[in-house]
């Protein structure tokens, strides 16, 4: 399903370099080939990793200093093969030989990456905001130098070659996400965000309408009950599992109890996670197809599916859907869009207008002609014509990657995940972490081949004795270490009470109460360490993750950190 790799789709020469050139002798010589291991030599490997991982942080605690990780500028080659994260690699290889398939990730991260291995940076905040390539930034860049573009609303020759990339950026959506002309059309709005809101303050929703949503939803789909609470609606939510997401038999009981009694005096809108941006989870995409048969509307947020997931409208048969084009290529920010059928976005209502989406209006009076093309008349104001082209460059590029992507992450995860939690604290040997999110169940072992979670792992660091310890002071370890993670409820407050277990206590909060109220009551900070693979993601990122982790674990290491972050906190003050 979705987009397929293909020779036509592959950017031009000038924004990508080609993947022809030979590899160099050692990365070929750490990608020989081998047999498949049997269940336990793979359990046997996970082992021998992880004491790799363990050693490697055990030199790095020589230091009275906060250890400085150590950093290699490509797990492609290596100079000294006796360095325990290229023995790391080769075990890896072993364990995941499918990996290997993925080498032209490796070529792509030397080329459009290199600021990540020139600064030393670990980023692992994809789901917060993908990386851009730096030849789009280039290929962008070359575009403005040499063109002239004007405000769309306007007929010079620069406000028709503003339109004409408008147009190209529209057909480039559509193309990616398989949708018919015909039956689609792309509106931009500023993010993803942006998109949910306009089908919200839209919607024609009436006192017998019902919103219904999944409780593990970003705060930017739960904020639609706030339009649809002020036109006399109810709003529904589905209940999350533990590890986050729907259970599809319990989603489906709810869409049926709350089906529309009738879709054109009271409908009823059913707004689906793609995948969650905290619990790692994937949603059942067929839920879209059971709502439509109920009589929903049906809305889709996409902007954590969308940039390492094949997503075909051509088989998902969904009204609306919401992405952010910064999440799935970095590059522009402030572009994204709303994929809707023409036919639902003729039936919702608009609560105002602005300059762009009328034609006529009678000043004073209060006649309004709206704009004759669909889509002006939901894009406020001007579009931000100066980015567009690049959401077409963008697209281009992701296309020739994207088929590669989940075997990649699914062989990261794994061994991620598997690792971290085997890692243990030098002193009492109790776990150093504990994972909440959904963790992957299926290996992809093939290129086009889509895995059955995301690329995102929520947990929590615990010190020695079993104590939690403060997201805060992890975030501050991490970030002494030049590792980008994120921490916090992530916007994502269902997602993360579910994974958290603290849905009683949610249930409990009054009118007014502050995030410092609730984290007075429990005791604690609230919230996750998020780590979040992606496009740029190598077996480097992960390494050094690993080997921060473990450091934590070490007691003289993680006094060393501990003693900086309480200063750190004292001077602040």
């Amino acid at each position: 399903m979705g987009n397929t790799p293909s020779s036509t789709v592959l950017p031009p020469h000038d924004r990508v370099r080609r993947f022809g050139h030979r590899r160099s002798i050692s990365f070929s010589k750490l990608i020989r080939c081998g047999s498949p291991s049997s269940s336990t030599h793979v359990h046997d490997q996970h082992h021998e990793v992880m004491h790799l991982v363990e050693e490697k942080s055990r030199c790095s605690t020589q230091s009275r200093e906060t250890p400085t990780l150590a950093y290699s500028p490509s797990y492609a080659t290596f100079a000294d093969s006796s360095d325990p994260a290229a023995l790391a690699y080769e075990e890896f290889l072993k364990v995941y030989p499918e990996y290997r398939l993925t080498w032209i990730l490796d070529t792509l991260r030397r080329t459009d990456y290199t600021r990540l291995d020139r600064t030393g940076e670990t980023y692992v905040d994809y789901m917060g905001g993908a990386l851009y390539p730096e030849s789009l930034i280039r290929v962008h860049t070359n575009f403005l130098n040499s063109n002239i573009l004007g405000n769309t609303h306007s007929v010079s020759n620069s406000s028709r070659l503003s339109l004409e990339c408008a147009d190209q950026a529209r057909a480039a959506v559509l193309s990616f996400f398989k949708a018919s002309s015909k039956d689609y059309t792309v509106i931009f709005t500023a993010n993803a965000t942006a998109a949910l809101k306009l089908v919200g303050e839209s919607y024609p929703f009436t006192g017998g309408s019902t919103l219904v949503l999944g409780v593990d939803s970003h705060n930017s789909v739960h904020g639609l009950r706030e339009f649809a609470a002020h036109k006399g609606a109810s709003t529904t939510y589905i209940a999350s599992t533990p590890v986050g997401g729907l259970e599809t038999t319990a989603a489906k009981n709810v869409l049926l109890r709350n089906r529309p009694q009738s879709k054109d005096l009271a409908p009823c809108l059913f707004v689906l996670t793609g995948q969650s941006n905290i619990t790692n989870s994937k949603n059942d995409l067929s839920l879209i197809e059971y709502a439509t048969s109920l009589g929903y509307h049906t809305l889709m947020d996409a902007a954590a599916l969308g940039p390492t997931s094949q997503v075909s409208l051509a088989n998902l048969d969904v009204d609306g859907m919401a992405v952010s084009f910064y999440k799935m290529f970095g590059f522009p920010t402030g572009v994204g869009a709303l994929v809707v059928k023409k036919s639902f976005l003729a039936q919702l209502q608009r609560p105002w207008f602005a300059g762009g989406s009328v034609d006529v209006v009678q000043v004073p009076g209060s006649i309004v002609t709206r704009a004759h093309e669909l889509h002006e008349r939901f894009e406020d104001g001007t579009i931000n014509y100066l980015t567009l082209p690049a959401v077409t460059d963008g697209l281009r590029f992701l296309t020739a990657y994207l088929p590669f992507l989940p075997l990649r992450l699914s062989c990261l995860m794994h061994f991620m995940t598997r690792t971290l939690v085997e890692l243990r604290h030098d002193t009492t040997k109790r776990p150093i972490v504990k994972l909440l999110s959904r963790l992957p169940g299926r290996r992809v072992k093939s290129v086009g081949e889509q895995s059955d979670t995301g690329s995102t792992v929520s947990l929590l660091f615990y010190g020695p004795d079993g104590e939690l310890l403060p997201n805060s002071f992890i975030e501050y370890a991490a970030t002494k270490h030049k590792i980008s993670l994120r921490t916090g409820c992530v916007c994502n407050p269902g997602g993360a009470a579910a994974i958290l277990g603290i849905e009683e206590d949610m249930r409990k909060l009054y009118p007014g109460v502050t995030l410092k109220d609730f984290e007075c009551h429990m005791g604690r900070e609230l919230g996750v360490v998020r780590i979040s693979l992606g496009l740029a993601s190598n077996f480097q990122d992960v390494w050094r993750v690993l080997e921060f982790a473990s450091l934590v674990g070490k007691g003289a290491v993680r006094q060393v950190m501990w003693n900086q972050w309480m200063e750190s906190k004292s001077t602040a003050l």
